[in-house]
């Protein structure tokens, strides 16, 4: 009797520890995009000496402006594709104190063309 029991609970308790990593991966889960979705494309028209309603006009609002240091603005973009690792891209534009562009730091590349006059 008591091996009928163990045979029984066994396989019930095997299944209960790993049954929720199991049915977590079978559950549907949605992709979830969060910030400013930034492509190489756009980064590529940005021209050093942009005034910042210029860099607006191509990129969008920034994602963040500290408080104290507006001449700097972050685009961040957080990708969770379902079950999958995030994915975050960062793009940070600098200014001069007088507003105009300066520099670009983060995952996207400043073009060859970054530093040729504005047309």
């Amino acid at each position: 009797m008591q091996l009928k029991k163990w045979l029984v609970i066994a396989p019930l308790a095997i299944t209960m520890l790993t049954g929720c990593s199991v049915i977590e991966k079978v559950v549907y889960r949605i992709d979830i995009n969060q910030g400013n979705y930034v492509e190489q494309e756009a980064v590529d028209q940005l021209k050093f000496g942009m005034t910042k309603e210029q860099v607006r006009y191509v990129m969008g609002s920034p994602m963040l402006i500290e408080n104290g240091y507006p001449d700097t603005w972050y685009y961040i973009y957080h990708h969770t594709a379902g079950h999958d690792e995030s994915i975050q891209q960062n793009l940070v534009v600098n200014f001069d104190p007088s507003g105009t562009l300066v520099d670009i730091a983060g995952e996207f590349p400043a073009s060859d063309q970054f530093f040729e006059s504005i047309n």
